[in-house]
């Protein structure tokens, strides 16, 4: 078997590059700050050293990055804050809120029942695509654990009934979470980080923070402008770069890492892709990206798809919910949504498809777009 679950860097996903400022978003731990761009002479007065803080939380590396006289404060309470939600949310943690109704029930915070009702929302909304009850699933193909392997269809048959979101129940008044079926597990990572990169928003504004980044194991989220009044410029990841053993990403990541840059302000831009967690088994390529209706990596005729939306949880639980539709569906389903997100959707022919609002946004200098109204 060959695992290829590399650490990476800075190509996680979703590159926050901060092209035009020079600043690389690397896990090399503790405060840095710094920036590189010339820019002009207004340019240069307006732009502060920035402080970030890189450490390794929700099983990745992440980097918080603030401008301001509160810049360190808030960046530090946004470490804070993700290891707290961590703790609250993560089911590999015994002592979870999640772990706790895993294990035979448990009364949950006011927070994470909130991110329950959510996550069994966005159950009905996608047609059933994201399922929070996925973990049994996922824990049999050794997703949440990294020991690797590929079920039968037989185990498969038998976890496919317990992975029924409609089977879960929330009581918003006692915050419990009941399931219907013995066996089943829940798992909000779907929605995690997302959920986090927008609490980390909030605790900037707290500190008087008008701009700023987060980069969430590859889930990036921006606050207002760069402190030159530009966008900031986040590239997302080429889905052909990290599927195997090499390493994917460096300090100098090249325009060959990445399908293009966005042009950003104030929003959430999460991507979803085969490369994040795979394997090979016999010669066949197994990702993470697990279809509630099969049980198995979806084969939706797509290789990434980006989500762009000033809500961090929707967008994180949208990328994985479009990449199990499929092109023709995820389309649809953002021209009934379009007020709520854009995407960028890579096909299997590289292909990028790239929803109106972000046409004079997006750039890539490698890849043919194709403009969706």
């Amino acid at each position: 078997m060959k695992r290829a679950d590399k650490k990476r860097i800075v190509l996680v996903g979703l590159l926050s590059l901060c092209l035009g400022l020079g600043l690389c978003l690397c896990g090399c731990g503790g405060e840095t700050g710094g920036e590189t761009d010339g820019g002009s002479a207004a340019g240069d007065a307006a732009m502060a050293e920035p402080v970030s803080r890189d450490f390794f939380a929700m099983d990745t590396y992440m980097t918080v990055t603030a401008y301001g006289d509160k810049a360190a404060e808030a960046t530090e309470a946004a470490e804070a804050e993700v290891n707290r939600l961590d703790a609250m949310l993560s089911t590999g943690n015994k002592d979870s809120e999640i772990a706790g109704v895993n294990a035979g029930g448990g009364e949950l915070s006011e927070e994470a029942g909130a991110l329950v009702e959510k996550g069994l929302a966005l159950y009905e909304e996608t047609g059933k695509k994201f399922d929070i009850a996925i973990y049994p699933v996922m824990e049999a193909w050794g997703f949440t654990d990294k020991n690797y392997r590929v079920p039968d269809q037989a185990e498969l048959d038998k976890l496919l009934p317990l992975t029924d979101a409609s089977k879960v129940h929330y009581d918003a008044e006692k915050h419990t979470v009941s399931f219907e079926e013995e066996g089943m597990a829940i798992d909000l990572g779907g929605i995690a980080k997302g959920y986090t990169s927008s609490r980390i928003m909030e605790i900037y504004k707290e500190h008087g923070i008008e701009s700023g980044l987060v980069s969430l194991g590859g889930n990036v989220q921006v606050l207002g402008t760069k402190p030159d009044g530009s966008s900031w410029r986040v590239a997302v990841q080429d889905p052909g770069n990290g599927s195997d053993d090499e390493a994917s990403g460096g300090e100098d990541a090249s325009a060959a890492q990445y399908l293009g840059v966005l042009e950003a302000e104030d929003t959430a831009v999460i991507t979803s892709g085969a490369y994040e967690r795979n394997f090979t088994e016999d010669g066949k390529f197994y990702h993470h990206i697990i279809d509630p209706a099969t049980g198995k990596p979806a084969d939706s005729g797509l290789r990434s798809v980006t989500v762009v939306s000033q809500d961090g949880t929707l967008a994180d639980g949208l990328s994985t919910s479009l990449y199990i539709m499929g092109k023709e569906d995820a389309l649809d389903y953002w021209r009934a949504h379009q007020d709520e997100f854009d995407c960028i959707l890579m096909d299997e022919k590289d292909e990028l498809y790239v929803t109106a609002p972000l046409a004079e946004k997006f750039s890539s200098d490698s890849y043919h777009i194709t403009v969706v109204d």
